[in-house]
């Protein structure tokens, strides 16, 4: 099997042109419903470095396998008719539902040989088992069980799953840590690179750069909205470490049309813009383009074919986001001085949603995010708010946190 995923990826490993297969959505008739043509059209051919550590390469657009459709055979018609038009990295996790076991059964037929699988994990955002910890042990058993959920005998990539904390980084990378379960798998075989995805903070993701000789790539959150790691991801990409960005289109904020934002450029072509914004940056290797329906992969293939942003149409684009920011609406930050919540909200995270929904008018992808932050089973809605008022003299907005709560709870609890 590796032998032959090595040769298979013949133009990504030994700069060799790739003999042309013929792809199976072409072979499906099923598929022309799904204008598979359009998929053509744009395919992929240009190669690029994922990173120099990993000695990879891949295309500018990849595959988020986290919003696939619900029924499984169109997420494995979806996700082979990508994969047909070059978007042969392909990133998934034990936490997203049955993605692993959709992407196993897309791979099928030949189509494990022609992609970069990886997926990940990690106790800090999903115990599969209320004795999940960050060890060794037990990260070696959730490697074998994605290994399973895939049906592969081969992951390509193990990553630890957002390190957003220096206790997180330094629970990884300890003795006995989630890294050396990912080396073990990695000595028998069963793992062929590994890195970490992150929502940390800027100053600490820099030191982690400098310090973690063992991370082949890093997946960022990077969009014309949200620069936060645009640092951050130029060093990575000069230390050699393959730069991975999800949330191109910022989280669904673009793709959705915030009108707000498109008022703001005077045009309404915000995923156009997005996706030219981050072709733009050298410094990002490929994006995770999220699927859930045909559309998304030939709007994302189309824009990528258009020429990339000059550095000053960037530069003007990002003074156009930056009036549209949290902070100079003057909404919150996130810089959780309210934190934490007698009742375990996320309160900067419902915070973010209220942005969304209220400032941005994104109420599709304010309720897709809702569904992250909060869990009516634990009972961190907004709803569980009590209005005890710990957290609004905490503030530094001086914001009516409390009334925030009750918006979110009736336009998202409610599903008003």
């Amino acid at each position: 099997m590796a032998k032959l995923w090595h040769r298979r990826l013949a133009g990504g490993i030994t700069g060799e042109t790739p003999v042309p297969q013929k792809p199976w959505s072409l072979i499906n008739p099923k598929d022309q419903a799904w204008g598979c043509s359009s998929f053509m059209d744009n395919m992929q051919t240009e190669w690029i470095d994922l990173g120099r550590r990993s000695g990879l390469k891949v295309h500018r657009v990849s595959i988020g396998s986290m919003r696939l459709p619900k029924v499984e055979d169109e997420a494995v018609r979806l996700m082979r008719q990508a994969i047909d038009a070059g978007m042969t990295y392909i990133d998934t996790s034990r936490g997203y539902g049955d993605s692993e076991i959709k992407v196993g059964r897309s791979l099928k037929d030949g189509y494990r040989e022609k992609v970069i699988l990886s997926t990940k994990w990690s106790p800090w955002l999903q115990k599969v088992e209320r004795s999940d910890e960050p060890t060794a042990d037990c990260t070696y058993k959730r490697i074998l069980e994605s290994m399973a959920r895939l049906d592969v005998d081969t992951l390509d990539f193990y990553q630890v799953w957002n390190i957003d904390s220096e206790e997180h980084y330094q629970q990884a990378i300890a003795k006995g840590g989630m890294l050396d379960g990912i080396r073990r798998a990695m000595n028998e075989g069963l793992v062929k690179h590994t890195g970490f995805t992150t929502h940390d903070s800027p100053e600490n993701i820099s030191r982690y750069i400098d310090e973690a000789d063992w991370c082949e790539v890093i997946l960022f959150t990077y969009n014309v909205m949200n620069q936060t790691y645009k640092e951050v991801v130029a060093k990575a990409h000069e230390k050699g470490i393959g730069t991975i960005v999800m949330n191109p289109v910022g989280g669904g904020i673009l793709a959705e049309g915030s009108p707000v934002m498109a008022k703001a450029l005077g045009h309404d072509r915000l995923a156009e813009t997005a996706h030219r914004y981050l072709a733009g940056d050298a410094n990002v290797d490929t994006i995770l383009c999220g699927m859930s329906r045909p559309s998304d992969i030939t709007s994302t293939l189309e824009n990528y074919a258009k020429p990339p942003m000059t550095s000053k149409e960037r530069g003007a684009v990002e003074e156009v986001a930056a009036k549209l920011s949290k902070a100079n609406m003057g909404f919150c930050t996130g810089c959780k001085y309210c934190m934490p919540c007698p009742q375990g909200l996320d309160i900067p995270g419902i915070m973010h949603i209220v942005y969304l929904d209220r400032l941005l008018q994104c109420p599709e992808t304010a309720r897709f995010q809702y569904g992250w932050v909060a869990n009516p089973r634990e009972h961190n809605t907004a709803g569980d708010c009590t209005e005890c008022g710990e957290c609004e003299p905490k503030c530094t907005q001086k914001l009516d946190i409390m009334e925030q709560m009750k918006y979110a709870a009736k336009r998202l609890d409610a599903g008003e």
